[in-house]
């Protein structure tokens, strides 16, 4: 039995709204200039450290091949990974508190995505022109102005994200002798991935993608949410005093014909660059960055009216009326404070641990081939394998010591020296008189120290046979 047909309708309803692309309008004002400075720090940072030296080597250098970290003085190893967990530990009570006290300013202002998502807006700006140009240019057919327009705002998007691609790389790769590799034609088969590979992600992300990304790929807007309470610092409409909302004249009595401070303009969904329209109420999309307040704000200047009608605020301090006061007493509430003592126990501990960080390590593993053997003199011998993890920009000597047993001394490998951020390995003898100890495995401690440096004790098993 053959089923009827679809209707029509049913059979063209889409299951998937296409996404409107957003057209971003730009605007001036405090928090405007905030977010470029916000731009100028980060990239001042991100694009400048590769080329900064320190005693002949990049200050900041992931050398992986090498399997050592350079960050200015501080040398990490493998071995230090610790460093690493209290870091991501910090990054993540940092993101939590700040959440919990001022809502995703994070992603309003600092975030990646956001800065380089401004930085090609600018550029596209710059290309096609304002808000109403470029809709004009996508709406008209293709013509020499159209594509010369488009050619030179993809020129720049891909100029700057190569250019990204190279920064990334370099601090894995001296730039300067990325730089030259990639003159000269002869990169590293990892190298040219890496830099292509992050050009494609910045063009992509910020170019294209751009709100995308903040509302449905990036975990952070689905569980801000939790971090939220009615006392987190967020970007709201005032509602008793805008609505309801409407045209009018600049001199005209609206209260008399009945609406509230908001002109209806649509100003501050013409600015916001994720689309949204903040007078609907918080929406998990909204990044914070306030370009709807520097827009609002500018109306009202326009209009006489007081600036707030969209402003940093709370729930609490929106519905109560609060002042500027009474929002910074509710700071100090319980989420904050349990998130503050975290974050300042695990910081604390991390600058502690480095600051009293040995600049040296070491490891050592038994000769497993041999347990133990009698060597001239009758005395009993066993065998090590040291590692010694110089981490000092100089190279050391390092002298080996044994305790634990009566008569215990390093019979060969007494000294070492490792040069500048190196690691060696060298065979170390302990001999004992045979009748130190009962036959077994006795614990013993080698201390290796060096002058400038301090001293290392490592305990380890001597073994004495029957």
């Amino acid at each position: 039995m053959t089923p009827p047909p679809a209707p029509a309708s049913a059979a063209a309803t889409p299951l998937f709204a296409a996404a409107k692309k957003v057209y971003a309008r730009s605007v001036t004002g405090l928090f405007a200039k905030w977010r470029w400075a916000l731009v100028w720090l980060t990239q001042i940072i991100f694009f400048g450290l590769p080329w900064l030296t320190w005693g002949g080597r990049p200050a900041v250098w992931l050398d992986l091949e090498g399997r050592r970290f350079y960050v200015f003085s501080l040398i990490l190893y493998p071995q230090d990974v610790i460093y690493l967990t209290a870091i991501l530990i910090i990054s993540a009570m940092a993101l939590f508190l700040f959440t919990a006290v001022a809502g995703r300013q994070w992603c309003g202002y600092a975030c990646p995505q956001t800065v380089y998502t401004e930085i090609y807006m600018w550029m596209e700006r710059l290309a096609e022109g304002e808000r109403n140009a470029r809709m004009k240019l996508d709406a008209a057919p293709m013509s020499a102005r159209k594509l010369g327009r488009k050619l030179a705002k993809q020129t720049l998007w891909i100029a700057f994200a190569l250019w990204c691609g190279i920064t990334l790389v370099g601090y894995f790769t001296p730039i300067r002798e990325l730089l030259a590799s990639l003159a000269h034609g002869t990169p590293g088969p990892w190298e040219t991935f890496w830099v292509f590979f992050y050009a494609f992600a910045t063009y992509g992300n910020a170019g294209h993608m751009r709100e995308q990304v903040c509302k449905y790929m990036c975990p952070y807007a689905r569980f801000q949410s939790a971090m939220f309470d009615k006392d987190t610092l967020i970007v709201t409409y005032d509602a008793a005093r805008g609505e309801p909302r409407g045209a009018r004249a600049k001199k005209a009595d609206y209260k008399a014909q009945g609406l509230g401070e908001c002109i209806n303009c649509t100003l501050c969904v013409q600015v916001c660059p994720v689309g949204i329209d903040i007078r609907n109420g918080l929406q998990y999309e909204c990044i914070s960055c306030a370009a709807c307040i520097d827009a609002c704000d500018s109306v009202m200047d326009k209009m006489g009216y007081p600036r707030g009608l969209i402003r940093y605020s709370t729930e609490n301090g929106v519905a109560n009326g609060w002042s500027r006061q009474q929002l910074l007493r509710r700071v100090l509430r319980p989420r904050v404070l349990v998130y503050t003592a975290i974050l300042a126990a695990v910081t604390i501990a991390l600058l502690a641990s480095i600051a009293l960080r040995t600049p040296f390590k070491v490891d050592i593993v038994r000769d497993r081939a041999a347990l133990a053997r009698i060597v001239a003199g009758g005395r009993i011998e066993n065998i090590y394998r040291v590692q010694i993890m110089n981490a000092a920009e100089a190279a050391h000597t390092f002298t080996l010591q044994a305790q634990g047993l009566p008569g215990l001394e390093v019979a060969a490998g007494r000294t070492v020296e490792v040069p500048a951020a190196q690691a060696k390995w060298v065979s170390v003898r302990l001999q004992t008189p045979y009748d130190a100890a009962a036959p077994g495995a006795h614990p013993v401690t080698l201390s290796i120290s060096a002058p400038q440096l301090g001293e290392v004790t490592e305990k380890t098993i001597f073994m004495l046979p029957r």
